[in-house]
């Protein structure tokens, strides 16, 4: 049914070609060093865009949290400015992007496309420190944040 689903976002709702531009949009950002952090996002987002129906995006920390990595404390205060920077833009690319995911669930066809892009919408609002993951290693994460939750009140 992935597979299925995943023909569907590229042939008639052209997903490699928002891979492809979002690919290129990340590249450009990369360029400068400023742009980086939201660079690496779109990179990953467009990774994402590939196969989106086996990925999801995730934050950076979730994942190092998971193997027990250390996040580069200068790199994450970078970030945050950066992020504060791109509210703006991520605000308007998230609104915009709910028309289209409006506009994809008027027809039964469009609505794995508006899946899609519902599921980009965080990325889309702050790419910034995103990775892509496949779904079994997003899974993990999540059983890993509930089964740290269950410990903080069972323990009360």
């Amino acid at each position: 049914m992935k597979t299925f689903l995943s023909v569907l976002w590229h042939l008639p709702f052209f997903g490699f070609l928002f891979a492809i531009y979002y690919a290129i949009l990340g590249v450009i950002f990369c360029i400068s060093i400023v742009g980086a952090p939201i660079g690496l996002g779109l990179l990953q987002f467009s990774k994402f865009l590939l196969s989106p129906f086996k990925n999801k995006m995730v934050n950076k920390a979730d994942v190092n949290e998971l193997s027990d990595a250390e996040e580069n404390k200068l790199w994450k205060a970078f970030s945050l400015i950066v992020r504060i920077v791109y509210f703006p833009f991520g605000c308007f690319g998230a609104i915009s992007c709910c028309f289209v995911i409006a506009a994809q669930f008027i027809t039964i066809i469009g609505i794995p496309a508006g899946m899609v892009w519902a599921k980009s919408l965080g990325t889309i609002f702050n790419p910034v420190s995103k990775v892509c993951v496949p779904n079994v290693v997003a899974e993990e994460i999540e059983r890993k944040k509930q089964e740290a939750l269950l410990n903080k009140y069972s323990n009360k």
